[in-house]
């Protein structure tokens, strides 16, 4: 049992702190709306996770890479709509209060739009995730769970503390520095979306 909560815990960790453009996501959220913002993006895995695993578990091995590649394309052209808007809004933003700004209630469904668009869950449920979890149910569904509950734990974690930092440091920036920030995060959306599309373009399964 430790073996496979240690497991998930790593890959959780290390998928939670990769730089992509859903942790972009949650630094932007954090610098606009505080950390309610920033953590609403963190959370948007547990929506979006449920049918993606359950596509990898039944469906992925048998659906041609060109759906894969296509699903990365149009995610790719949302982070750079995402990044287009953040760059516009940085020119006026205005440091956020301590509840946030007024949009905050929409980040969710923007971190939950850029993951199930992102080819990345798919292929790692399909590849490294699937078949751990597999193996850990052909042992006992308690291994299977507690593999799935570590990963999330460190997966949702790992962004909710870099959300944490960003909006304890937002507060205390001067307006200058915030907008440059924010407008970083949106050149950053650019960039991630360009490299979305262009990975994705390429993409095969095996």
């Amino acid at each position: 049992m430790l073996a496979i909560v240690g497991l998930g815990m790593s890959l959780g960790f290390s998928a939670g702190t990769s730089p992509g453009p859903l942790l972009a996501l949650v630094i932007a959220a954090s610098l606009r709306n505080r950390l309610g913002g920033g953590l609403r993006v963190a959370l948007a895995p547990l929506i979006t996770d449920v049918p993606i695993i359950i596509m990898a578990l039944l469906l992925l091995n048998r659906v041609p890479a060109g759906i894969l590649r296509w699903i990365g394309v149009a995610g790719g052209l949302v982070v750079i709509g995402m990044g287009i808007t953040t760059l516009r809004s940085a020119k006026t933003a205005l440091l956020p209060d301590a509840r946030g700004g007024g949009d905050a209630g929409h980040e969710l469904w923007r971190g939950a739009l850029v993951n199930a668009l992102n080819p990345h869950p798919y292929l790692f449920w399909a590849t490294v995730g699937g078949p751990t979890l597999i193996k850990a149910w052909r042992t006992s569904p308690w291994h299977a769970l507690a593999f799935l509950a570590s990963f999330y734990l460190m997966l949702v974690g790992s962004k909710m503390g870099v959300a944490w930092l960003v909006s304890r440091q937002a507060g205390g920036l001067p307006l200058t520095w915030y907008r440059r920030i924010l407008g970083g995060c949106g050149v950053l959306m650019l960039v991630l979306g360009a490299w979305f599309i262009n990975r994705s373009l390429r993409l095969t399964l095996g």
